[in-house]
């Protein structure tokens, strides 16, 4: 999975430059060319990568309740300021 995120971002940066590098000549198929480049970084790319990390992680973590409030306070109070 860690190689085919890589293989698309890698495409998909490849796609947007060469869409740049081609935009004097042909700007209709640059546009589609950074336009696939775009999407696939962030429809495909992202989400994969998002989904991989998160894979084990609790959410309950992550989310801001009232618990999780009452930790970062008391954390905060336990570690002596730096100035």
């Amino acid at each position: 999975m860690k190689y085919f995120i890589s293989l698309v971002v890698i495409a998909s940066f490849a796609s947007i430059v060469y869409g740049f590098s081609i935009q004097e000549e042909q700007l209709l198929l640059a546009n589609k060319f950074i336009g696939f480049g775009t999407v696939g970084l962030f429809l495909i790319a992202m989400p994969l990568f998002l989904i991989k990390e998160s894979k084990g992680k609790k959410m309950k973590d992550y989310m801001l309740n009232e618990e999780n409030i009452r930790k970062m306070r008391k954390k905060e109070k336990e570690e002596p300021e730096n100035q």
